[in-house]
């Protein structure tokens, strides 16, 4: 399997010049741990994550050393330090090194780079801009899925999962094109929250809808 096959699409991304309690707000409200930060055309040019956010000022959390201490700490390291604990945009704290990959890039490669850089995600780009991003669940989601079916047909699957994407993009009562959805031999696994019956219903009946679907695998579970 590849990026492409596990990637989720809809990506909650902040730029650079938004203020850091406008992005503290977007974590909070889609319980994720990190934001791709882009520019106007879309290229990804930074990363704003939990650990970007945990010396803040407001929260009493900013760093302190004795004078000695300090006295012997490069002043780009206090700068920087200076910058995370009391920024007011983006630009100000996010990370500049970005780990990406591409598209096609297989999964076993993600999981170097996730382990290698010591990272909890990986955005995917084309041609320099976000279509997505992997995450270490996404792996395991991927690798719970691998034991549902040997083999597949990986350009059917995919055709599957896009058209399936597609679809949830085009509604209206759901957001569950946020989530992540992996297509193994036919197979739909569908993952994450869903906020109502009625919307857990009327996902399945999507899913149902798109041609070559096999069979559905619920792994979704309620908010409500």
């Amino acid at each position: 399997m590849k990026a492409i096959d596990v990637m989720v699409r809809d990506v909650i991304t902040v730029k650079p010049d938004d203020e850091v309690a406008a992005a503290i707000e977007l974590l909070a409200e889609h319980d994720v741990s990190a934001l791709p930060v882009v520019d106007d055309s879309g290229r990804v040019v930074g990363v704003l994550s939990e650990a970007d956010l945990i010396r803040r000022e407001e929260i009493g959390t900013e760093r302190h050393r004795s004078w000695w201490l300090e006295a012997m700490t490069p002043g780009t390291v206090l700068a920087g330090e200076f910058a995370k604990a009391h920024g007011r945009t983006v630009r100000e704290i996010m990370s500049n090194t970005v780990v990406s990959a591409a598209e096609e890039t297989p999964l076993a490669e993600i999981a170097g780079l996730l382990e290698k850089h010591r990272i909890k995600r990986v955005p995917i780009l084309r041609d320099g801009k976000l279509v997505g991003i992997v995450s270490r669940s996404n792996l395991i989601q991927a690798l719970a899925a691998s034991h549902v079916a040997a083999g597949g047909d990986a350009p059917a699957d995919r055709s599957i999962r896009g058209e399936l994407l597609d679809r949830l993009g085009g509604q209206t009562w759901t957001d569950f094109g946020s989530r992540n959805v992996i297509v193994r031999d036919g197979v739909v696994h569908l993952w994450g929250l869903v906020g109502s019956p009625q919307e857990h219903k009327a996902l399945l009946a999507l899913t149902e809808q798109v041609a070559g679907v096999k069979r559905i695998s619920d792994e979704t579970f309620p908010a409500y």
